[in-house]
């Protein structure tokens, strides 16, 4: 366990972790007071001297044994996922396989990505000077994660972070801290000196404190809109890269096919039972096969299995609380009384939410606007490409859109009109690559991650230039 987190245990509360689906707990966490935050910012000034240190071969050394320490123990990882976040085994089997992939393209970060030669006399006046720059770390980076994946999108904060030579201040989801936690065990068992990573497990006003610090060079942030602005206005004038969340929509043209759409898109609204950013929410359907598709992507929706996430037969689990859920009906009956038809789903039991499909949605409603975060889609038909942009582009929140087609100038179109910070062609929204960039495209979005583009946030060039003198 983190040294600082096993001293603070010792005297202070505890924040309990339970199983989403049946209430039992998992586990429990520290819940350090703000008061502790100089402390915590004080181990990691003394982390960030130490990994700059650290030579480039020791930093992706680290990082890509702990790949392989987690690839060996994928199963105890897997079934903690299972047990705190309440995914399916097959949904936390993937999550483990990308955070084994996030740490080795770390490493190799860490390897290849140490600056450029400058071409000084390329230009005219600098004819007799020649140099470089280099990637430098920026210091102490304070990266807050959510529930939703609780271990790949740790890595993918301190996999950067660590190969560029910085330390971190990890503030993990109170519901899901565990599957982080035990990753920094593994980082400091592969030879990462403990003071590097520092987990600071407590509520909001711990947050607060440690971004308000002025020592805090960078904020790394994937979460909610609200939550993200309360954290850019403590934390003051800082480097930040946040990930705010999207609303994404799908575009399906008549001429594509038709199976493979249905099975995309119900693959991208339902994975993780819809708590994913870059989930599918509105699919946008031309008329010419708006009923055929309907009736296909309901009766598939129906007939996914909803229950124990721990039983290798279930499609879809429970919601992170019950409160979560109770919210996703809330906004789901608001949207009905406003002349939305349900078309299956609407159910609540405890934390699940049967997957749940909608047409005739009124555009004004949050249900369009906003990010629902759940198990909920909007069915609606389209006429032209032209229709579907417009529609497409009306949320002010984007992270990914997709389009379904065979008309190569169609989808090039879309990709070129569509306001995304990434647009999956014959591909439901939710496909992403570790390796790529990623983040959001319109307000409030801040940044990218992708290994190498988060490296590049949480480092900064420095230029050496040689001048000859004879």
């Amino acid at each position: 366990m983190n040294d600082f987190l096993l001293s603070a245990s010792q005297s202070i509360g505890f924040i309990s972790v339970s199983n989403p689906f049946d209430g039992v707990e998992v586990g429990a966490v520290a819940n350090i007071p703000p008061e502790d935050a100089q402390m915590i910012i004080q181990t990691a000034k003394e982390g960030a001297r130490v990994c700059r240190s650290l030579s480039r071969y020791e930093r992706a050394r680290v990082l890509e044994t702990c790949a392989l320490l987690v690839e060996r123990d994928k199963d105890t990882f897997t079934d903690l996922i299972v047990a705190e976040a309440g995914k399916t085994v097959k949904q936390a089997k993937k999550e483990v396989s990308r955070c084994v992939n996030t740490l080795k393209l770390s490493a190799d970060e860490a390897r290849r990505n140490g600056g450029e030669v400058i071409p000084f006399d390329a230009y005219a006046g600098s004819e007799n000077r020649q140099g470089w720059f280099t990637r430098e770390p920026l210091g102490i980076i304070v990266a807050i994660t959510p529930y939703n994946d609780p271990l790949n999108l740790v890595a993918h904060k301190l996999g950067p972070a660590i190969a560029g030579g910085n330390a971190v201040i990890l503030k993990p989801s109170d519901l899901t801290p565990l599957s982080a936690i035990k990753l920094v065990d593994y980082l400091m068992a592969a030879g990462m000196p403990s003071n590097v990573v520092s987990v600071a497990t407590g509520g909001a006003a711990l947050g607060e404190a440690l971004v308000s610090f002025r020592d805090v060079r960078m904020i790394s942030f994937t979460g909610g809109f609200a939550t993200g602005e309360k954290i850019a206005k403590s934390a003051g004038l800082k480097k930040f890269a946040m990930d705010l969340g999207g609303n994404a929509p799908v575009i399906v043209l008549g001429d594509c096919d038709i199976e493979d759409a249905v099975e995309s898109c119900l693959s991208g609204a339902f994975w993780a039972a819809g708590q994913n950013c870059i989930g599918t929410q509105r699919i946008l359907i031309q008329s010419s096969i708006y009923e055929e598709f309907k009736k296909r992507f309901v009766a598939g929706t129906k007939a996914l299995k909803v229950g124990n996430p721990a039983l290798l037969d279930t499609d879809v689990g429970p919601m992170i609380t019950v409160q979560s859920a109770a919210r996703t009906k809330e906004v789901v009956d608001a949207a009905i009384d406003q002349g939305a038809k349900l078309l299956c789903g609407n159910i609540q039991e405890g934390a699940l939410y049967t997957p749940t499909v909608l047409e005739d949605v009124n555009f004004e409603c949050s249900l369009w606007r906003q990010e629902v975060f759940s198990p909920v889609v909007v069915l609606q038909q389209i006429e032209t490409l032209d229709d579907a942009l417009s529609l497409a582009n009306s949320p002010e929140y984007s992270l990914h859109a997709g389009i379904f087609t065979n008309d190569l100038h169609a989808a090039l179109k879309a990709a070129d009109k569509l306001e995304a910070g990434g647009v999956m062609i014959n591909d439901s929204s939710d496909y992403r690559l570790d390796a790529m960039p990623f983040g959001g495209f319109k307000y409030g979005s801040l940044g990218r991650e992708g290994v190498r583009f988060a490296y590049e946030e949480m480092t900064q060039p420095k230029v050496v230039c040689i001048r000859k003198i004879n």
